[in-house]
This record gives C-alpha cells, sequence and structure tokens, in this order.
C-alpha cells in the first residue's frame, strides 16, 4: 500500500490543515491592497486610483500564468514545488516591505501573483490526494473556508496592522508567516510525485470534452456576475442604501460568516446531490442580486440577502472546484490551472463590467445588471445537466 494511503487520518489532516492555512495566507495578500489602497498611494504620492493598478496587474498575471507555469512544472514532486513557491512568495513580501518606489511594489506584487497563480494549480488537487479515504468534499471544504476566512479575519486584521503600524509592515509579516509554513509543509509534506497533471498535450483532449467546456463557460459566468455587484458593495451600501460605513464593513464579515456556512453545507451535501445543489446556489445567487437594491431599504433586508450570496456563492465556488476534479482525473492539474484561470478572468470582467455600471448607469444597478449574466447561468447550467449527463455525475464516482 502506497505512503498516501497508509497514513493515519490524523497525519493526513495535517497535510490538508497546512494547505489550508496557506490557502488563507494566499487569499489574505490578494485581499489586503483593497484595505490599504489609500495608505499605499499616499506613500508614494500618488491617489488611491492610480495606485489601484496593482491589483488589475495581480488578477492578469493569475489568468495568464496559472496554465503555463502548471505546465512547465507538471513532472516537478508537489512538495519540492510547494518548497520553492513559498520561498518566491516569502521573498516577494520581503521586496514589498522594501520597496523604494511603486514600480518595485508592482514587481513585488508581480512574484506574489506568479506564486499565488501556481499555488491555486495544484493544490486543489493535491488537498483531495492527501485528504483520508472518502473526504474528498470536506478537504475542498476545509480550503474554503480558509478562503473565507481571509476576507473575515486575514483582511480587517492586516488592515489594522497598517493603519497601525503602516502598510510595510502588514506584508512583511505576511512574508513571515509565509516562512513559518514553509517550515510547515518541511516538516509534514510527504514527498508527492506528480500524478495525472497532465501536460500541453492534454490541452486540446480536455478541450474536447463538451461537459468539462460546459463547467468552464458556468464558471464565467457566474463568477462575472458576483464580481459585478461584490465589488462594489461597500459604495453601494453607503451610496445608494445610506447606510455607515461601519455597517459596509459589518456586511463584509456576515458574507464571510456566511460563506463558510456555505462551506459546510457543502461538505454534507456535495458528494450526494453536487449538480442539484449547485443548481439551487446559482438561483439563490440570481434572486439575491435581482432584490440587493429593494432589499437595501432596511439593514436586516440588506445583511439576510448578503448572507444568503455569500453562502450561495461559496457553495458555487466548490461545487465547480469539484465538478473539474470529476471531469478531467487524468489531467487534474491542467485543468485546474485552466479553471483558476477562468475564474481570474471572471472577476477581471466582473470588476470592469460593475466599474461601466457605475460610470454610465448608477451603482445602485449593479445587482440588475450582474443578475443578467447570473441567469444566463442558471439556464446554462439546466441545460448542460440535461444535454451532458457526466457533468451530473456525483463526485463519489471517481472517489479513489
Amino acid at each position: 500500500m502506497s505512503d498516501l494511503l497508509a497514513v493515519s487520518r490524523k497525519v493526513a489532516w495535517s497535510r490538508v490543515l497546512t494547505l489550508a492555512v496557506a490557502a488563507f495566507i494566499f487569499n489574505t495578500t490578494e485581499y489586503i491592497p483593497v484595505g490599504l489602497l489609500t495608505d499605499i498611494g499616499t506613500s508614494f504620492g500618488m491617489a488611491s486610483s492610480q495606485a489601484g493598478i496593482m491589483l488589475t496587474l495581480y488578477a492578469w498575471i493569475v489568468a495568464l500564468m496559472s496554465l503555463p507555469l502548471m505546465l512547465a512544472t507538471s513532472h516537478i514532486n508537489r512538495r519540492s514545488l510547494l518548497m520553492v513557491l513559498f520561498a518566491l512568495f516569502a521573498g516577494s513580501h520581503l521586496l514589498s516591505f522594501f520597496a523604494w518606489n511603486f514600480d518595485v511594489l508592482l514587481i513585488s506584487r508581480a512574484g506574489v501573483a506568479l506564486a499565488h497563480a501556481l499555488f491555486w494549480s495544484i493544490t486543489a488537487s493535491l488537498a483531495v490526494r492527501l485528504a483520508p479515504a472518502g473526504k474528498r468534499a470536506q478537504a475542498l471544504s476545509l480550503l474554503a473556508m480558509a478562503t473565507a476566512l481571509a476576507s473575515v479575519l486575514g483582511l480587517p486584521l492586516g488592515r489594522i496592522i497598517g493603519q497601525l503600524f503602516g502598510w510595510r509592515v502588514t506584508f512583511l509579516i505576511i512574508g513571515g508567516t509565509a516562512m513559518i509554513l514553509l517550515a510547515a509543509i518541511v516538516r509534514v509534506m510527504p514527498s508527492v510525485k506528480s500524478e495525472h497533471s497532465g501536460s500541453l498535450k492534454n490541452l486540446p483532449a480536455l478541450m474536447r470534452r463538451p461537459a468539462l467546456m460546459g463547467i468552464y463557460a458556468l464558471t464565467v459566468a457566474v463568477v462575472t456576475a458576483h464580481f459585478t455587484a461584490f465589488t462594489y458593495i461597500e459604495p453601494f451600501v453607503v451610496n445608494v442604501a445610506g447606510f455607515t460605513e461601519g455597517f459596509a464593513t459589518l456586511l463584509l464579515f456576515l458574507i464571510g460568516i456566511a460563506g463558510i456556512a456555505g462551506s459546510l453545507i457543502f461538505s454534507r451535501l456535495g458528494d450526494r446531490n453536487p449538480s442539484n445543489l449547485l443548481t439551487a446556489s446559482i438561483a439563490v445567487l440570481s434572486v439575491c442580486l435581482l432584490v440587493l437594491l429593494p432589499a437595501s431599504a432596511s439593514h436586516a433586508g440588506t445583511a439576510t440577502v448578503s448572507m444568503l450570496w455569500g453562502m450561495a456563492f461559496m457553495i458555487i465556488g466548490m461545487s465547480l472546484q469539484m465538478k473539474v476534479l470529476t471531469l478531467a482525473p487524468d489531467a487534474t492539474d491542467v485543468a485546474m490551472a485552466l479553471y483558476s484561470g477562468i475564474v481570474n478572468i471572471g472577476i477581471g470582467a466582473g470588476a470592469l463590467m460593475g466599474n461601466k455600471v457605475s460610470l454610465e448607469m448608477s451603482v445602485s444597478s449593479v445587482g440588475y445588471v450582474a443578475a443578467v449574466s447570473a441567469i444566463a447561468g442558471l439556464i446554462w447550467a439546466g441545460v448542460m445537466f440535461r444535454k451532458w449527463p457526466s457533468t451530473a455525475a456525483s463526485s463519489t464516482a471517481t472517489e479513489s
């Protein structure tokens, strides 16, 4: 029996937990500039809108480099690869701390984005392989919970540290935490050979799988819908609903908590009824976006809709990842690299759409415009699960 199968459940979960903590750190650093943008811009004599280019740069590097980096490292032992990318991650944050001008800061963030692109290309499939037998959904749920905690705890904590000690210290602490995680990886992570990662020659075969391509198209639709509205949730709450900035902060916290609840729901139901759960969650997302403006008449209405929204989107994200792993068991890393890039394309498209709506229409309309993409995704999901039954297959069918 192989080492991966022979290890105790406790050891297996310690490895998955290490990856989950790493996911928390990676997503925290992705979100951090949002809370520190004004301070960063001021330190370089720039407006926050000018400093915002670092967010765009990060997203597009992840989108464009996920697949090439995964292919370039497809035969490298996963433990060794994690060690290298964490070294790059930590070193880039150290460069952020010392950045003597904005261009240097952009270079450092590009290094972080490259590590991010590779990390998320291999982590979901790696967590599934390292998890105890029969616990694939729970392993993905743990990763998703760590992602949710990044917005609930990581972002506000990083903002507080930045306001007290300066934004550079926030980046330094993240880099230091990454070094601790690197030591943990050296200690608990086994030597994991690249398995079913795939190569460039797998791309044509993957492209000929209509069910998988359908999942990718669905991903673009729902991620674009989410970020069209979510990117502008704070100005919507303050300027449209007329609530305080404190309530906007509380709302982001509640959305994160709801996301954790969504991950728990998926961990219980994700293996049993994956397609029904995904379809229902897209339906909930669509309704939440449609009623976002009417619900903003009250604090309770806004909070309720936002929490349902956060819970639904977390389930959607986890369900889509599981679908990709199920539909591409022979080339999981290639498929997940494509998925990661597509998610970031959706993030960029949603942020751009929300910006256009805000400038040319009104922030109050972001929910309605976002709902169009969500409803299109809901219709497509219904068509897809009927036309290609393989997309509706339970993930347990491919449980190793």
